[in-house]
């Protein structure tokens, strides 16, 4: 029998399934809602506790993305409240718990899920994150070599790390921690890896903030801590065809490609299976020479931002000198 276009599971009411997703999608609404429905056990623990912000998509408008949870969402939706800095304003953060939580963001073309590092009660960091971001263009296999290089790097300081695909173009490397580091030392820590596994090949990987500093190499970023966000593993991508982002083994990376993992192929692949929780190495104290190596390195976005000012005043004195 035909399934209609609206259905109800765990008392949300899920409408237009039958829709496409967004422009271009090449799937329908139905697909990210089954989907969603299928990881929820896996993708849930990513999410719990820690605030959300998601990109949306509907037909007839670009992608946005979302942080301030809607007037009109249920009561029983839970949320918190933080502090902006950058926009000086309070965020009324969404905390998707449950399978309802999630099938109704779902419901709203909720594609794809960032929740922040850090839970609402930590108080010092539980991951060192490593996002490796490529240039413009389709070089996978660009990325697979930097990842390769932070993988050295990480042996070199005696880690061990999960690397999962962004769903996009790039990999993430995820290191738990133990040992209740602060999270200004992780992040010192994690400036200092990308350093250390630049310096390995800096023809393949860069650690430069500004982009046309980069020269076509992967960046290296460090910022991702605390507060910051990744996508959920996974979670899919607002792009053609629903890109997941997906663990993958360190030894599988030379022979896997992003486009591997859809919601139309992870199904298969995950079984009864968690491979992110699975591939997870146990907690790990930072190494003290990291941290500390990490300390001397600027922070990247304040240095872009005082070379952005200098850069500046150097092109307005140029142009008055020409004058």
């Amino acid at each position: 029998m035909a399934r209609g276009t609206t259905e109800t599971r765990e008392g949300v009411e899920l409408t237009n399934l039958d829709q496409p997703l967004f422009d271009g999608a090449e799937a329908t609404k139905r697909d990210l809602v089954d989907h969603l429905d299928a990881v929820a056990d896996r993708i849930l623990p990513e999410l719990r506790d820690r605030p959300l912000s998601v990109i949306r998509a509907r037909p007839g408008s670009p992608p946005f993305m979302q942080k301030n949870l809607p007037k009109y969402a249920p009561e029983w939706l839970r949320s918190t409240t933080v502090w902006a800095q950058t926009s000086h304003r309070e965020v009324s953060y969404a905390l998707v718990d449950d399978r309802r939580g999630l099938l109704w963001f779902a419901n709203q073309r909720a594609v794809e899920y960032h929740p922040t590092l850090m839970r609402l009660d930590d108080r010092h960091a539980r991951l060192l994150v490593m996002d490796l971001d490529p240039p413009e263009g389709d070089d996978f296999a660009a990325v697979v070599r930097a990842a390769r290089l932070v993988e050295q790097a990480l042996a070199d300081a005696g880690l061990a790390a999960a690397v999962k695909t962004s769903g996009a173009k790039g990999l993430h490397i995820v290191v738990p921690l133990a040992g209740d580091p602060e999270f200004d030392d992780t992040a010192a820590a994690t400036r200092a890896l990308a350093v250390r596994a630049e310096a390995i090949d800096p023809s393949a990987a860069t650690t430069a903030f500004i982009k046309d500093d980069r020269g076509g190499r992967v960046f290296l970023d460090p910022t991702r801590v605390g507060g910051a966000t990744i996508v959920a593993a996974y979670s899919p991508r607002a792009r053609p065809g629903l890109p997941v982002s997906f663990p993958v083994a360190w030894a599988d990376l030379d022979d896997v490609h992003p486009r591997d993992f859809t919601v139309a192929t992870v199904g298969g692949l995950l079984g009864d299976g968690d491979p992110w929780r699975e591939a997870m190495p146990e907690p790990q104290p930072l190494p003290p020479d990291l941290v500390e190596q990490g300390h001397t390195i600027p922070v990247p976005r304040v240095q872009a931002m005082h070379e952005g000012k200098r850069r500046k005043r150097a092109r307005e004195q140029a142009a008055e000198e020409q004058s």
